[in-house]
């Protein structure tokens, strides 16, 4: 097998306030690219298409522009992630756009890809 997509062309665009997603799905591998415009935050934006109280998609990411603050659910810890940086987040957090630069984050757990901002 052998397969190749382009960024340029996704296979699906999600719209939400304050930012969009767009998705490549190839054979083993739905591939997301999460935009979050300032002022972002997942509780306001995204909570409620998802219809959950906190994010509940697991992320394995890499932040291409931009800086966001990631809060787990009770006590589980936050940090601030910037350019360059790689993270993994399990389920149960909230997340938010820090300063007046959008935050481009790139997602490769397939979680986003498939089900972000899709109502449940």
């Amino acid at each position: 097998m052998f397969e190749v997509k382009t960024l340029d062309k996704p296979d699906e665009r999600r719209d939400f306030p304050r930012g969009h997603l767009e998705a490549v799905h190839m054979s083993g591998l739905d591939f997301a690219v999460g935009t979050f415009e300032p002022g972002w935050r997942w509780s306001e934006s995204v909570g409620p298409i998802a219809g959950t109280r906190s994010c509940e998609v697991h992320h394995n990411g890499y932040v291409v522009q931009g800086r966001m603050h990631i809060l787990m659910d009770e006590g589980g810890g936050e940090r601030e992630l910037g350019p360059g940086d790689i993270f993994v987040v399990s389920p149960g957090h909230d997340a938010w756009v820090v300063g007046d630069e959008q935050c481009v984050v790139y997602d490769f757990a397939g979680g986003m890809a498939r089900d972000y901002a899709k109502e449940r």
